[in-house]
């Protein structure tokens, strides 16, 4: 396995976005997250183009009028890639592609480059593969032929090891099988060691929530550790727990897993189930929270609702994190502090709040 990619300037690329606009879409949300996603994936996002979705096309998902003015602008301003941010079948990848002569990518597979772009353990390597080999496999009768008609090389040709993708039924069929089994390892291994935990007593806490909100940042302030950090989506992506000391001899099982996102692809959740399961089974959630970012209600509703339906406790301490930054007061709801890792504000009046919910 090769270390981590790192994107270089030669290899950012030049983007268009196409988004589909679902009935009363959020649309400065929706833009913004899709264009922080592309430049996560080493992308210059050069211009988004909308339509909604009543204009649905079958075989290339935007209207003829639409096609034809992204067709005019690429004429005029080439540009690598077009990413739309939707999830595309094979066909509708291909069409589009063969249509305006660039490289497509749609949402699920842009996410999944991204997380292979940051996998660096094992286990997040076997989780981004068997991510991959579901995507290709499900679309792969349209896309034989497809893949490195434009290179090879760039956002959603990368995979863990940095290898050729292969279209190849059979191969992808026996990879999926054995990458399962591996998760299940993984899961089992887990699952002993909270039993293991459970009987000596020691406590789970997990820190989540939407991506890029500081996580890792506040992981690495409460256990003196220095795991990778970055203002990029889903720059931190393995899963690292460690000690976390809360006084009186008592400490408690601290653990950083991969953020969260809107519309969070199926795949990933299912590739990712042995990540989404230390969630799970956390006795305690770290919600954290950029409460800087203008969009922080709805990345907490985001959030709110994958916990949910993980199935993850009610017992949750949201963290407000970045509050050096608010520009004007907002108003504390129960169970949330204000919280920043720059100038440490609250520290042991978080590890205080977390002892006591661990207590009861």
């Amino acid at each position: 396995m090769s270390k981590m990619h790192e994107i270089t300037e030669k290899e950012i690329e030049r983007a268009i976005v196409f988004c589909p606009l679902e009935k009363g879409t959020d649309t400065e949300y929706q833009f913004a997250e899709i264009e922080r996603l592309c430049f996560s994936a080493g992308m210059e996002v050069v211009k988004i183009f909308s339509q909604g979705l009543d204009a649905f096309n079958r075989r290339t998902i935007m209207g003829k009028g639409k096609l034809d003015e992204i067709r005019a602008f690429l004429k005029e301003n080439p540009c690598d890639t077009l990413v739309v941010d939707f999830q595309l079948t094979g066909s509708q990848l291909r069409n589009l592609s063969d249509e305006l002569g660039v490289k497509v990518l749609d949402r699920i597979l842009l996410i999944i480059d991204i997380f292979a772009l940051n996998a660096k353990s094992s286990e997040g390597k076997i989780e981004v593969k068997l991510a991959q080999n579901r995507y290709l496999l499900t679309r792969l009768s349209s896309l034989q032929g497809s893949f490195g008609r434009f290179g090879g090389k760039g956002a959603g040709m990368r995979g863990p090891g940095e290898t050729k993708l292969e279209l190849d039924r059979r191969k992808l069929e026996s990879e999926i099988i054995t990458l399962q089994a591996e998760i299940e390892k993984i899961k089992k291994a887990r699952r002993q060691n909270k039993i293991l935990r459970e009987k000596n007593g020691i406590k789970s806490v997990v820190l989540g929530g939407y991506t890029n909100a500081g996580k890792s940042s506040i992981f690495n302030l409460l256990t003196r550790e220095n795991i990778y950090a970055d203002d990029k989506l889903f720059a931190t992506l393995d899963t690292t727990s460690r000690r976390l000391f809360l006084g009186d001899n008592q400490f408690c099982l601290l653990t950083d897993t991969v953020g969260f996102i809107s519309k969070l692809p199926h795949e990933l959740v299912e590739s990712f189930s042995a990540t989404l399961e230390e969630v799970a089974s956390a006795d305690l959630v770290l919600h954290v929270v950029d409460v800087a970012d203008k969009f922080f209600e709805k990345n907490i509703e985001i959030t709110n609702k994958i916990l949910d339906d993980l199935n993850a406790t009610k017992n949750r301490i949201v963290i407000l994190n970045k509050c050096d930054l608010l520009q004007k007061p907002i108003e504390i709801k129960e169970n949330q502090i204000l919280f920043s890792v720059k100038k440490k504000t609250n520290l042991e009046k978080l590890k205080e709040l977390i002892k006591t919910r661990l207590a009861d």
